[in-house]
């Protein structure tokens, strides 16, 4: 199964971080305040384990706040992934949030973008993002043997100039620029910590990184800070219908953001006459249908996700394919299990 490639590695992750299932975050933590400074305690290993224990279970997210996983790529061997961290953690909720009452105005202002960074949810690898991954790898793989199985040569970013909004850990980005795409520009929030470590260690020790330097891409990787929808930036007016591919990875569960996240992907998707291949004398060997790659689980809600593309379709993007995929399900020759949107 698809979230048997990941297990966790040695490291320290954020304690007691709440999960993105829209609990109270009022909830005293207190049978979890010991001092436990083990990143490899008996409890969190088997945690990390509940998806190879019981692969029928597929979860939407993976890891701990700054924790590191390790992802078996089939094409590219094993990568090391830092998970961002969560946000200005302290050893108890309550105590830090009593604090952010009796702050003044100045502070109160902090406080109130720590909360909104902590809801942006970069601080966990998200399923989809490995979705993503995934068809890449296979589009890879059905190219060197000259073949499409399950259409995946949709999946193929040779040559493509890739646009990852909402990176987090940027696990897709990875694979494209390892998959010799000729631009991957990875961007979040401004306010995401993913921006402050977790990206750039990615990118180090994935792709600077690699055993020999025939094994090192190419492809140029930038990181970038973006809020969906805000286009007067200088990374916006640069780049306007720039990228060929666009990546959004479990990016839809704010129906208020979906008209922001649509004009993004309008503003930057290049137009359907791009060409890409670009040889060393500036000539272009192939045209390509510029595409955005959407991936959701349902844990988003499938009023939430259906909402979405109802404001794409109406914003002026055209659906070219839809579909449900099982995760926990593989066919008999080893393809996706699939159904009709």
């Amino acid at each position: 199964m698809l979230h048997s490639r990941l297990r966790p590695l040695p490291s320290a992750p954020s304690k007691q971080t709440p999960d993105p299932l829209f609990k109270d975050e009022d909830q005293d933590n207190n049978n979890n305040s010991g001092n436990d400074s083990d990143a490899e305690s008996p409890e969190d290993v088997f945690t990390s384990f509940l998806p190879h224990l019981f692969p029928d279970d597929a979860p939407s997210f993976h890891g701990d706040p700054g924790q590191h996983l390790l992802y078996s790529s089939p094409v590219f061997g094993d990568l090391k992934i830092m998970v961002p961290s969560y946000p200005f953690q302290s050893d108890k909720r309550t105590e830090e949030i009593a604090v952010g009452l009796s702050l003044g105005a100045e502070d109160e202002g902090r406080v109130n973008q720590v909360v909104a960074e902590r809801r942006l949810f970069a601080h966990f690898l998200w399923s989809a993002a490995m979705v993503v991954a995934e068809g890449v790898e296979r589009s890879v793989v059905s190219a060197d043997m000259h073949a499409d199985a399950d259409g995946a040569n949709i999946w193929d970013v040779r040559g493509e100039s890739v646009l990852e909004l909402g990176a987090g850990a940027a696990l897709p980005s990875l694979i494209c620029a390892l998959s010799h795409a000729s631009r991957v520009t990875i961007t979040d929030h401004p306010s995401s910590p993913a921006l402050s470590s977790a990206i750039a260690f990615n990118i180090d020790h994935n792709l600077s990184r690699r055993h020999t330097s025939t094994d090192i891409p190419t492809t140029k990787v930038t990181i970038e800070p973006h809020e969906w929808g805000t286009l007067d930036t200088p990374f916006a007016q640069a780049n306007k219908g720039t990228f060929t591919r666009i990546i959004a990875a479990d990016c839809l569960w704010m129906r208020s953001q979906h008209e922001n996240l649509v004009r993004t992907m309008l503003w930057f998707l290049a137009d359907n006459n791009t060409e890409v291949g670009s040889q060393a004398n500036g000539s272009s060997s192939t045209k390509t249908k510029a595409r955005v790659w959407i991936a959701a689980g349902f844990h988003t809600g499938r009023a939430i996700v259906a909402s979405f593309f109802d404001t794409a379709v109406r914003m002026g993007l055209v659906i070219e394919s839809i579909y449900e995929r099982d995760l926990n399900s593989m066919a008999p020759d080893g393809g996706e299990v699939r159904r009709d949107w």
